[in-house]
């Protein structure tokens, strides 16, 4: 395997997430655990914001277990948590 192989595999490999799973993300005040409440995949405006999601790019709807705010965030900057939904 060359580098660009590798490289390609590491891109393909896409997070994948469904409703319910309990996660956690970075936020400006630490990080933060919430549970999937939707997965979009096409573009949603919220707050005058067009968050660009699609079949191959999902982004996904999350509900902060602490404070019940809706937050929307791509695969890519969310990690799963294993244990209680808290």
């Amino acid at each position: 395997n060359t580098e660009a192989d590798r490289l390609v595999v590491r891109m393909s490999v896409v997070k994948a997430f469904k409703r319910g799973d309990l996660v956690e993300w970075s936020s400006e005040a630490g990080r933060v655990r919430g549970i999937i409440v939707r997965k979009l995949v096409s573009n949603v405006r919220v707050h005058g914001y067009v968050h660009h999601a699609s079949k191959t790019e999902p982004q996904y709807l999350i509900k902060s277990i602490k404070t019940d705010h809706v937050a929307i965030h791509k695969g890519e900057a969310l990690r799963r948590v294993r244990g209680k939904k808290q």
